[in-house]
């Protein structure tokens, strides 16, 4: 008796006609063929190069709105225009997917500890004059938010400047944008501000300028060290680490 044979097939969907629309924009994209503010053609030239109707075009281009990758202006100067692609929608959906996860606040702080420690350890190892410069300029710029009057909107301001250096001069687009991402949650629950408590931006001020000195050094061991040390203390608190990601404070 023969014995029955295990299906080997599975359903497949076919793309929507609006569908395959979107993804043919969306490659052009990302691809730079199409560039942050080019206008997208008329619609009625699209509508006979795809060979489809108007609702099916408008459907493609919700697709690629929701992505925030296109924009639509209404009325008689209207149009389709290119944005260019926002980290800001891969951290909704990565922070969505963590909320419904439960996860906490800490945990996505320790992540981003590990991360940007190892991006300041490779800016270390590669740094450039310029590099270092634009650290020390921070560095200034944050000492003077932090004078006797402190301001903690300015202080945010330079201290994400700071940030994004390590990031972006590390070395690792995707190391950067990766912590980027988890940056722009833990940005939900911090606010834009500064810290609050009285004397604790000049502390802070002296952990920026010693990992400036640390780079400058090509201590790559030392700054990983020191600025896991510096994420780590500057996420402690009793809400931070036990409050559940939420997008929607």
């Amino acid at each position: 008796m023969t014995e029955p044979v295990e299906p080997i097939g599975r359903l497949v969907r076919t793309p929507k006609t609006a569908e395959l629309i979107a993804t043919d924009l969306r490659t052009r994209i990302v691809r730079g063929v199409l560039r942050a503010g080019d206008a997208l053609p008329p619609e009625t030239l699209l509508m006979a190069q795809f060979g489809v109707s108007r609702p099916t075009l408008r459907e493609a281009f919700r697709i690629l709105e929701t992505e925030s990758l296109i924009a639509v202006r209404r009325g008689a100067r209207g149009g389709a225009y290119v944005l260019a692609p926002d980290r800001a929608v891969a951290s909704r959906y990565v922070g969505l997917l963590l909320q419904l996860d439960g996860t906490t606040i800490g945990d996505v702080h320790q992540a981003r500890a590990v991360l940007e420690a190892a991006c300041a350890a490779r800016l270390a190892r590669i740094r450039t004059r310029q590099d270092l410069l634009d650290l020390r300029a921070c560095v200034e710029d944050l000492r003077a938010a932090a004078g006797a009057d402190p301001d903690p909107v300015r202080w945010g301001r330079h201290a994400a400047r700071f940030h994004e250096l390590v990031l972006q001069r590390c070395g690792s687009r995707t190391l950067a944008v990766q912590c980027g991402v988890l940056q722009d949650i833990v940005a939900t629950h911090t606010g834009p501000g500064g810290p609050g408590q009285a004397g604790l931006p000049r502390r802070l001020l002296r952990s920026y300028a010693r990992l400036a000195d640390l780079v400058e050094a090509r201590d790559a061991e030392g700054a990983e060290r020191h600025w896991r040390t510096h994420l780590e203390s500057s996420a402690r608190g009793p809400r931070r680490s036990t409050a559940v990601v939420d997008l929607f404070r």
